[in-house]
């Protein structure tokens, strides 16, 4: 099980390689909540995403061997990135068994980063029985993309960071896909300050989490179709135990809110997240949490948006 002695000492080897990342606030934000707001803007992170910590801080602890032939992962993108561009940073060969689904923007920054992708069906079963046969083949190290002790410390640095810039915290909310940065952020938060409460947020469509918390067993996504793709996957059993233990509660929010919580911030605090990081906004936003006069930290994950569809939008129209 990871400790907060390992996210302090992952949030140390990071150090030369990832981005402190700023902290934002809104005063509309505040006003909509009563309660003072500070976003942790992962989407300024390296690859434009929060799993470049983790990435990085797995592949920083590898053998020298294990660095010569090469690393394997299963991703729609953020964590391809992030791997991609850790290894090519370190000179470790890396492969992304890759959704034919994914997002053309992460397929395209994973691909400008030198790894090799390889394509698969949009299932667990099909991207597992790719990297396993990829693993046999060629000999490579899987760095699993949530489920890993290495790659849950260094998601875990983002709420530590958050923790040391806005001083102590009542809740830290953050969105949960696999588990990886809502176990850091826990293992963080709670490491630091254990009075305070941990939130994960969720899209109803792919509320795989939320049933796993309450049923006490973890429950598959079925392939969800929800705007947030970055949350599709189903939870792991190390992340899932640590979800049990400290996590206080995960709430769902609707496509709608999901959409609405993003145009908030790009209209209100002109940046651009990803639908995955709007998912903890919106019960915020939208007051669907108890936070009157308090201190409230969110997580936000990402900023990889395909933004070619709006483009050619106004192109056709004005062009």
């Amino acid at each position: 099980m990871v400790n907060v002695d390992d996210i302090r000492q992952a949030a140390e080897r990071l150090k030369p390689w990832a981005n402190v990342t700023p902290v934002m606030t809104s005063r509309t934000l505040d006003e909509r909540c009563g309660a003072s707001v500070f976003l942790k803007c992962e989407n300024f992170q390296r690859v434009g995403a929060f799993k470049f910590r983790g990435a990085m801080n797995a592949l920083l602890q590898l053998t020298d061997e294990e660095k010569s032939r090469g690393v394997v992962t299963h991703s729609s993108g953020n964590h391809a990135q992030a791997l991609a561009l850790a290894g090519k940073l370190l000179g470790i060969p890396a492969c992304v068994v890759m959704p034919r689904t994914a997002p053309a923007i992460k397929r395209a920054a994973t691909e400008g980063y030198g790894a090799t992708i390889v394509p698969c069906e949009p299932t667990q079963a099909d991207r597992e029985a790719n990297v396993a046969r990829l693993m046999a083949e060629r000999g490579y190290t899987l760095i699993h993309p949530f489920d890993d002790l290495r790659i849950i410390a260094g998601q875990g640095t983002a709420a530590w960071e958050l923790i040391d810039q806005a001083g102590p915290l009542d809740v830290v909310l953050c969105p949960v896909g696999g588990g990886g940065l809502l176990s850091g952020t826990s293992i963080a938060v709670k490491g630091r300050s254990p009075q305070s409460r941990v939130i994960a947020a969720e899209p109803l469509l792919a509320d795989d989490a939320f049933r796993s918390f309450h049923s006490g067993s973890i429950q598959p996504t079925n392939d969800a179709q929800t705007i947030a793709d970055g949350l599709r996957t189903s939870l792991g059993p190390k992340t899932f135990a640590v979800i049990r233990e400290k996590v206080d509660e995960i709430v769902t929010v609707t496509e709608a809110e999901i959409v609405e919580a993003m145009r908030f911030v790009w209209e209100r605090m002109k940046i651009i997240i990803e639908p995955s990081s709007a998912v903890p906004v919106a019960p915020v936003l939208l007051g669907k949490l108890p936070l009157k006069g308090l201190r409230v930290g969110i997580i936000i994950s990402g900023g990889n948006v395909d933004v070619e569809p709006m483009f050619q939008a106004l192109a056709a129209r004005w062009l």
